[in-house]
């Protein structure tokens, strides 16, 4: 068990160990929250969902309609489960 101190301005040190462990980086995000049982519940929030703008664009493909991928997505269905 990893274990830190509280300083005199409520900061706490995330150990090594964990930070590595978790993936975290300066700048990432934690949040805490007390569960019913009156314990620490520590989450990771590496990512916003903005993060995300861009990543399907390919250079010189064709923007799609929502109706274009709506198709798209039912012949995926239609096909996986052939019906």
């Amino acid at each position: 068990m990893a274990t830190a101190t509280i300083t005199s301005k409520g900061q706490v040190t995330i150990p090594k160990k964990i930070r590595e462990k978790l993936g975290l980086k300066p700048g990432d995000k934690i949040s805490f929250e007390v569960n019913e049982k009156g314990k620490l519940d520590v989450s990771t929030k590496t990512h916003s969902i903005m993060d995300t703008a861009g990543i399907l664009h390919r250079p010189g493909q064709k923007a799609k309609s929502i109706e274009e991928m709506n198709e798209g997505v039912a012949e995926y269905f239609r096909k996986k489960y052939k019906k």
